[in-house]
């Protein structure tokens, strides 16, 4: 049993959800990877991390015409 969960987890990085560094998320569902990469993006805004600022720049008319990470977190699982 623990083998076949093992199988079932993705990894993507930051950077495959459009993010500016590449640590890892291991997650099973669409709601994990979307509540630790929010919780990594308060991380790095609280910080101040230029690179990751830049990137959520970037990514700001994303957000804005999806309403959320949502499609970009589908598309990057739909990769894995």
């Amino acid at each position: 049993m623990e083998r076949k969960e093992a199988l079932d987890m993705k990894t993507m990085t930051c950077k495959d959800l459009t993010g500016a560094c590449d640590l890892e998320f291991q997650v099973e569902t669409f709601d994990k990877i979307a509540e630790m990469s929010k919780k990594h993006r308060m991380e790095m805004f609280e910080q101040g991390d230029r690179t990751h600022l830049d990137a959520m720049g970037k990514n700001e008319g994303l957000d804005e015409l999806t309403g959320s990470d949502e499609k970009v977190v589908r598309v990057g699982l739909d990769n894995v």
